[in-house]
């Protein structure tokens, strides 16, 4: 399968109209307008379109695993999963828990991602990228299905406890600046290769900027668990729509963000805004009661995961489904697949990843018309569910 072409190839900010992806190996060689002559080693797409693949920074579960808990087969069983919606990498999350909770998820995050291997052609799944820890050092004040219990300030050894069981695996971290130490904490978790963002937080936008200031590139979730846009005071929604140096995560299921916002958002950042799923283990399943960090959520036959409270949490969206709704609200195709593939990339450092460019790693999705997964690529080899040969 050196070279696969479709109707539609989403690569360099633009869409082809038709091209091809010239594989070589695990990369990418060449990407082509036109279609090459067919042949045996062409895998001519007859419909659809062909895109990087996907990358989610935000997967708690899926397909009825929680992370928070799972075995080294829960964890196979959620990369094969998400895989078989177009994503191709992903950041695992761990919600907010005692910090030696957490500690021991991280072990198990570095295990699996031990495990995997891309060589394989059978049940391959998506590349763990690394961890991304949505707390402890988060605010009560908006602390969505999280337990405020386990939130704490993050103290100088409670950060060194977390960087020492996540060296090597912890990638992303949501924190809310306006905690005491937390500007030293963004300083320290920057100096020591992670991303640090901004999330279930009620600071100010000053407070956000401080942060900033520190090394913080990232909101979480935008508008959700967060001191929201007010004309007097922008909050951490404002701020991060403001500030170029902020890449904003957005849950586009058009539940957690009305459509329109989602859209005022698109146009307000363009080329800023990272789509996230947050899934959850009710991911992929059907209407019941699931898991979300060890608390259990009620998912319903509408609308997103649930505590018994009726607050959010989490949600029940595939990465291939937040393109679909972006799009469908009159943003571009290159924009919309840029947000859930190049963007997020980018802002782990991995210009390798989420982009159809010489060089590149041979991740690939094709997408039906309705912009809906239909195979998927890692490295050059066909994951998830079943893809059509060469």
């Amino acid at each position: 399968m050196p070279v696969i072409s479709a109707p539609r190839v989403v690569a360099g900010g633009q869409v082809l109209r038709p091209g091809a992806v010239v594989v070589e190996g695990d990369r990418i060689a060449e990407v082509l307008p036109g279609r090459p002559p067919a042949g045996r080693d062409h895998l001519s797409l007859e419909h659809g379109v062909l895109i990087p693949g996907l990358v989610d920074l935000q997967v708690n579960g899926f397909a009825g695993v929680d992370l928070a808990g799972a075995d080294p087969a829960g964890w196979a069983s959620v990369a094969r999963a998400v895989a078989a919606t177009g994503v191709t990498s992903f950041l695992p999350t761990l919600i907010t828990a005692p910090i030696e909770a957490l500690a021991a998820g991280l072990a198990r995050a570095r295990a699996a991602r031990a495990r995997e291997d891309l060589s394989a052609r059978e049940d391959l799944g998506a590349r763990i990228l690394g961890v991304h820890l949505e707390g402890p050092f988060l605010s009560p004040a908006r602390r969505g299905a999280h337990d405020p219990r386990a939130m704490l300030d993050p103290a100088p050894e409670a950060v060194e406890r977390l960087l020492d069981a996540g060296e090597g695996i912890l990638a992303l971290m949501t924190l809310a600046p306006e905690r005491e130490g937390a500007v030293e904490a963004v300083a320290r978790l920057v100096g020591a290769g992670v991303v640090v963002s901004v999330g279930h937080s009620d600071a100010r936008a000053a407070e956000v900027a401080t942060a900033v200031d520190a090394g913080a590139r990232m909101v979480t979730h935008l508008f959700n668990t967060q001191r929201g846009l007010h004309h007097r005071e922008p909050g951490v929604a404002g701020q991060g729509l403001a500030d170029p140096r902020l890449t904003l995560g957005l849950i586009a299921d058009l539940e957690h963000v009305h459509p329109l916002v989602c859209r005022m958002a698109m146009a307000a950042a363009p080329g800023r805004v990272a789509l996230v799923t947050d899934a959850t283990a009710a991911a992929g399943m059907p209407p019941g009661r699931y898991r979300l960090g060890g608390e259990m959520v009620e998912l319903s036959q509408q609308g997103p995961p649930l505590r018994a409270d009726g607050t959010l949490a989490g949600s029940a969206l595939r990465l291939d489904r937040a393109v679909a709704n972006v799009a469908g609200l009159g943003v571009g195709l290159a924009d919309a697949v840029a947000a859930a593939t190049r963007v997020p990339a980018d802002l782990l450092g991995r210009t390798d990843l989420g982009r159809l460019a010489p060089g590149a790693l041979a991740d690939l999705a094709w997408l039906d018309d309705d912009l809906r997964a239909l195979a998927t690529w890692v490295g050059g080899i066909p994951a998830g569910p079943a893809s059509p040969q060469g």
